[in-house]
Parts: structure tokens; C-alpha cells; sequence
């Protein structure tokens, strides 16, 4: 079902699952496209980031950020345009990085939303290698990690959007990169596609051997979760 002009859809947090999620955990719920107040915008949603961090959110353990509310709309990043702005600064048209969550239209007041132009080539890329992953892979190697070049450096979650992005800023640097990721497939695609120098498969048997064979210097920099 395509977006409609009148009809706002979106997904809410129905109940808190017990480990992976099902179709009880979130639930469509339907209403009229809501209209701007003075100093507010009307956002559509044209691009959706689906993170881990997610399932985080959807349950209430302790965490470093508040769960989303039960009845609440499933937050998520998102790439959007304005169709209706009573605000300075934008214009119908904008695209925009916001926060709209899971929902096709959102009423904002402008915080936490930034103007990216009114003529993209790529929008998405907001939210990949151009927006926060892509930054957090390029501040995470280079601001605290800071490899030279000839040191192994050593990525977990390899496929995913960091991962991948550290792994090939890695190499830019003339860095000896061994990755490690779950299944064979992912391992392929990091040597084949990514450039790594190596990929080790955490689920497959003598993993530490694996990894220790694949970085004989030892490991200089480590980026990512520990395989404890």
C-alpha cells in the first residue's frame, strides 16, 4: 500500500517481547495526516533506517537511553521531505534528517531536524556511509583508534554498515584488516566485495585459532563487540 495524502500509518510498540520479536510486538495503527501549528512542519517519511539498537528500545531493561512507551510509535531515524513548514529556515520541498520514527507523517517543531537540500541524488545515504554509521566507523578508527599504517586492525560486526565502513577506511590507511562476522556468506562478501584481508566466521569451530592465524602480528586496533 503506497503512502496516501489523508491517511497517517504507523507502527507502535504493542508489547515488550521476550527475546526476538513477533507480529504482537508491534501493531498499525491508522489516523487522519495531521496539520502544522504555527512553528511546526509536516514531514513525510520517504526513508526508514531499521537498526539493532531497536530491540533494545523495545524492551524496558536498563540500557544508556529510555525504552520506548508501550502504545508509543517505534522510533527510528529517518530521511524525510516537508510538505508543510510554518517555520524558518524550510520549505516545502527540503529533504530533511529527522526522527520521525516508523509512521508516515510527523509533525516537528524543527528540533533535531536537519536541512539537506531540496535536490538529492541519494537521500538514503543520510543514513548510512553519509550519516551516522558511516560517521561513527570514521570517528570511532580515526579519532580513537588511530592505526598506522602496516598495524592489523581487527573488526567485528564486519558486514554491517560500521563495520564494513571501518574495514575500508582501514585499508585506505594501508592497515591489515581481519574481519569477523557470522556464517560463511558474510565472511565472503568482507574478502570478495569489501576488500578485507581476511574474515573469520565467530560461529565456526577453532574461531580463536582462526583469528589468531589471521592476524600473526597480533591485533593493533579492535573495533567493535568482544566474542567472549
Amino acid at each position: 500500500m503506497s503512502q496516501s495524502l489523508t491517511i497517517n500509518r504507523q507502527f507502535v510498540l504493542a508489547s515488550r517481547p521476550k527475546g526476538e520479536p513477533d507480529a504482537d510486538t508491534l501493531r498499525l495503527e491508522t489516523s487522519p495526516v495531521p496539520n502544522p501549528a504555527p512553528g511546526q512542519l509536516l514531514l513525510r517519511t520517504e526513508y526508514l533506517s531499521l537498526d539493532p539498537y531497536m530491540r533494545g528500545r523495545m524492551s524496558d531493561a536498563p540500557s544508556y537511553a529510555a525504552p520506548v512507551a508501550l502504545g508509543a510509535v517505534m522510533e527510528g531515524g529517518t530521511v524525510a521531505q516537508v510538505v508543510v513548514s510554518h517555520l524558518d529556515g524550510f520549505s516545502p520541498g527540503d529533504w530533511v534528517l529527522s526522527f520521525n520514527g516508523w509512521r508516515d507523517f510527523a509533525v516537528s517543531d524543527g528540533t533535531g531536524v536537519t536541512v539537506l537540500g531540496s535536490d538529492l541524488a541519494h537521500p538514503s545515504w543520510a543514513l548510512g556511509i553519509m550519516g551516522m554509521p558511516g560517521f561513527t566507523a570514521w570517528a570511532g578508527l580515526t579519532q580513537i583508534g588511530v592505526p598506522k599504517s602496516g598495524e592489523t586492525v581487527c573488526v567485528a560486526a564486519a558486514t554491517g554498515p560500521v563495520g564494513a565502513t571501518v574495514g575500508q577506511i582501514a585499508k585506505l590507511m594501508g592497515c591489515h584488516v581481519v574481519g569477523i562476522a557470522g556464517g560463511a556468506e558474510k565472511c565472503a562478501y568482507a574478502v570478495k566485495e569489501l576488500g578485507f584481508d581476511a574474515c573469520i566466521d565467530h560461529k565456526s569451530d577453532g574461531f580463536a585459532e582462526k583469528l589468531k592465524a589471521a592476524a600473526p602480528k597480533g591485533i593493533d586496533v579492535y573495533f567493535g563487540r568482544l566474542y567472549i
